[in-house]
């Protein structure tokens, strides 16, 4: 009887960090496979990336080709903290992360920790922003070398690289953490509140920053900047320039500062990562409904609808309230209105703030050089802001949508419902920050001129953006992490977030010509002619997009669909 003969069972193969590295170049590859468009837009993210980083490289390299050992170390700490900064808070309020890799793909791959992360890390670097801001930190190598040597330029490339991976690993880190954060149904609230406090403080730092560029000398500021070096913000980048000026023991203390910043940063990004991919944010306990009159179907409607009729309206308008409500990503992009629409107006009407300094004593006095079309341009920025959230609004439902192309639901009634439900956070926000601007710049009279044109502008951007949700949408990374974008998503989310901005500001001139030709006279008509016509132009958009949206629904749903 013959003995069946077996192959030897091939040893399996290590996993490594190279293996990350082909698999994010082999998904990227995949998902512009047949999508011109995607190509072309990832082609100009790539030039765009260099042509900045060809500028950085410059301003960074200039103080090295110029002997300037003083200005080197401020470019050097005020450049790199800059670079890291960019790293840590650009992601939360705009580009998102590049998540190609999914971390919750691999929960059920028997991958250790340590693998895990190394190998996210390695495919991290594989991206258009890494590139540049290599490109970039690279000045100071060169800076480095005409001032030390190739000691000193060999001390300032090791620097560069430990930065390059505290940026990236600080993105993570923070993006990861913040996710879990909203995730939790506990705790959302008071992340909302301290994010405002937060942000709260970048205004009067700001103030104080600009302060001291004008009242401060060069020596002040380069004592400054040897404070930032000694930071983990500036400690890569300055390491360098310390070789060169004779200070080896600073740098390698510098370069120990960075080690260790690097590992607190992946140990705390391996605990977030952990707990996302194993679904430790929890919910909470659910909570018994309460039960009211109505019935059911009276129950799925929140507080906030109850006024919406109950039909097919009402009811996406009280499913998009919930969303709004509840999805993480979402509220990160409610949190960024709230946020960013306070304080850009705040800051541009009292950007001339004076310091004084006297007898122990300190003072804060605006310059009073506000005007009515200076007001009108920085609220309009405002409502053009508030509304480009809906610009990519269908791909927050991801494959959901398909319910909605099943059930017929028409483009018209989809996007008013859309809009209505987004307009019921929104509303109240540009509310205050026009009652709040007002208060601020002690100009009661004025309410009715801020309030006319950031209704008028925040009516076109809905316009605007349910022509651009419809024609230019794109699939969101299936991830609880509300920070994550697909590779290249963040190029195009940033295009056509300027495309959006900028249509939408062009509709809102007309108040602007007004408030400037009329004067006194438009401080009354403004509120009600704004008001007017950004309602007029808001059902006008849903009416004529609703018809493109009726004819596209099939294509619409497979660009909003994410590929695996």
């Amino acid at each position: 009887m013959a003995v069946p003969v077996t192959a030897p069972e091939r040893p399996a193969r290590r996993v490594s960090s190279r293996h990350f590295v082909r698999l994010k170049l082999r998904v990227l590859g995949n998902n512009f496979r047949g999508q011109k468009w995607r190509v072309a837009l990832f082609v100009l993210g790539v030039l765009l990336g260099l042509w900045f980083a060809a500028v950085g490289f410059f301003l960074l390299a200039v103080p090295g080709l110029a002997d300037e050992p003083r200005y080197a170390l401020m470019v050097a700490a005020f450049g790199g903290g800059v670079l890291t900064l960019g790293w840590l808070l650009l992601p939360l309020v705009f580009f998102g992360v590049d998540e190609t890799l999914d971390p919750a793909r691999f929960a059920l791959l028997p991958l250790t920790r340590r693998t895990l992360v190394t190998g996210l890390l390695a495919a991290a670097g594989v991206s258009v922003p890494f590139l540049a801001t290599a490109i970039t930190s690279a000045g100071l190598v060169v800076t480095a070398a005409a001032l030390g040597g190739w000691p000193a330029a060999l001390v300032g490339a090791v620097g560069v690289v430990g930065g390059l991976l505290v940026c990236v690993a600080g993105a993570r880190a923070v993006t990861s953490a913040f996710a879990t954060m909203l995730r939790s149904r506990r705790v959302r609230d008071l992340a909302a509140v301290l994010l405002a406090v937060l942000a709260a403080l970048l205004g009067p730092l700001q103030l104080l920053a600009l302060a001291a560029v004008r009242q401060t000398d060069w020596d002040r500021m380069t004592g400054v900047a040897r404070v930032v070096g000694w930071t983990p913000f500036g400690a890569p980048w300055t390491a360098g320039v310390d070789v060169a000026e004779g200070r080896a023991g600073a740098a390698a203390v510098k370069l120990l500062i960075t080690a260790a910043t690097l590992g607190v940063l992946l140990l705390w990004w391996s605990r977030s990562l952990e707990s996302a991919m194993v679904g430790a944010a929890s919910a909470g306990p659910s909570r018994a409904r309460r039960s009211g009159g109505g019935g059911p179907v009276a129950q799925l409607f929140p507080r906030a609808v109850g006024w919406a009729r109950r039909d097919r309206f009402g009811a996406l308008v009280a499913r998009e309230c919930r969303y709004w409500w509840r999805d993480a990503r979402r509220r990160a992009n409610l949190i960024t209105i709230a946020v960013v629409g306070v304080f850009v107006p705040v800051m541009v009407n009292l950007g001339g703030v004076t310091f004084s300094v006297g007898g122990g004593e300190s003072s804060v006095q605006t310059t009073g050089d506000s005007s009515p079309v200076l007001v009108s341009l920085s609220v309009i920025f405002v409502g053009v802001l508030a509304s480009v959230t809906l610009a990519n609004q269908f791909g927050f439902d991801g494959s959901g949508y398909a319910a909605n192309v099943v059930a017929g639901v028409p483009g018209r009634v989809e996007l008013r419902a859309r809009m209505a439900a987004f307009s019921i956070y929104v509303v109240p926000m540009l509310v205050v920050v026009t009652v709040l601007l007002a208060v601020l710049l002690d100009r009661p009279g004025w309410f009715g001129l801020m309030g006319g044109a950031l209704s008028a502008a925040y009516g076109c951007g809905l316009a605007i953006n349910g022509f651009v949700s419809v024609l230019g949408a794109y699939s969101l990374p299936e991830t609880s992490n509300p920070f994550a974008m697909n590779s290249g998503a963040g190029f195009t989310k940033g295009l056509l977030t300027l495309v959006s901005m900028l249509a939408s500001t062009i509709a809102s001139v007309p108040l602007v010509v007004a408030a400037a030709l009329l004067g006194d006279v438009w401080l009354w008509l403004a509120l009600p002619v704004g008001l007017a016509y950004g309602v007029g132009a808001a059902l006008l958009g849903a009416y004529l997009a609703g018809d493109a949206l009726d004819r596209r629904q099939p294509e619409l749903l497979a660009a909003v669909t994410p590929r695996r």
